[in-house]
């Protein structure tokens, strides 16, 4: 398959969602919606929404009938980063080759943005919009696979690990913890709930949980990775901040060398755990290889 293609493809039916679902810029939330509106529409790759659907359609399941709870996925992801730039969390003046959002309207009004796409993304999970298409007990199901994977046993508390490691002498087992959390987790529960909404079985399901799991870590080895070895001007964002701060980081602890290897066995332990998959899967397995080729 031409995943370059399909990623485009799915990449602007998501774009047209996200418009849709995001509130309109009017009265005296104006402000506050014009923030949203910047972080979200400032060129993600929209790989949470994308793992979402295709993981739906492994299972038999079709893009349209898990479209809002994949938008969510984003404006949770979303938020994560406005946040993350935040002078409190990182101080990062870029992202994805623009200023942050808290360089442009200010540190509340991103914070606020921030609260505002979180909350969006649990009320868009319990729209009629997917309430049309999937039973009630499989969006309950999501709703709370997601908020573990978002909340204080997943990214929340990734981040929190990553702000404390800094400085300190790192161990494979911090950096374990903090990259399972901070950014596996939500890609896992991005899967994770593609899987449920799409009507997979118990073995389908599980399959899926830990291709999530391996291509999650392998995603953060890679962000780590381009830190060290990437360019501002391919990543559209500082590079080689992860040793300026201290970071736990994979390079940091085991090598450059060592964590291709991690890598690369994570992906295939990934692309192994859905074998049992037809065709339908092909999306996820290739997804799961340009992981290790991205360059930004």
């Amino acid at each position: 398959m031409n995943l370059k293609e399909y990623l485009s493809q799915k990449k602007k039916v998501i774009d047209l969602a996200l418009q849709k679902y995001l509130p309109e810029r009017k009265g005296l939330a104006a402000d506050l919606i014009e923030a949203m509106r910047y972080s979200l529409f400032a060129g993600g790759k929209r790989l949470r929404p994308i793992l979402c659907i295709a993981s739906a359609e492994a299972v038999g399941g079709n893009m349209e009938s898990v479209m809002p709870a994949a938008c969510a996925l984003e404006f949770i992801h979303t938020y994560s980063l406005i946040h993350d730039d935040l002078p409190v969390m990182d101080d990062d003046d870029l992202r994805r080759g623009m200023p942050t959002n808290h360089k442009v309207f200010g540190e509340a009004v991103a914070l606020l943005a921030g609260d505002g796409l979180l909350t969006e993304a649990f009320r868009l999970m319990c729209s009629k919009d997917l309430l049309a298409h999937v039973p009630a007990e499989s969006v309950v199901r999501v709703v709370e696979v997601v908020a573990e994977g978002a909340g204080c046993t997943g990214m929340v508390a990734g981040q929190v690990a990553d702000i404390q490691a800094e400085g300190q002498q790192a161990t494979k087992d911090m950096v374990d913890f903090i990259h399972e959390h901070k950014t596996a987790a939500l890609i896992t529960a991005s899967v994770v709930s593609g899987a449920v909404l799409g009507g997979g079985n118990p073995r389908q399901i599980e399959a899926l949980r830990t291709y999530g799991k391996g291509i999650g870590l392998a995603f953060q080895i890679s962000d780590d990775l381009l830190d060290v070895e990437g360019d501002t001007n391919s990543m559209g964002k500082t590079v080689g901040s992860d040793e300026r701060k201290g970071k736990a980081t994979y390079p940091a602890v085991v090598g450059l060398e060592r964590s291709k290897e991690i890598q690369n066995e994570l992906v295939q332990r990934a692309v192994s755990a859905i074998e049992a998959f037809d065709q339908e899967a092909d999306p996820l397995r290739e997804i799961a290889y340009y992981i290790v080729r991205r360059r930004k």
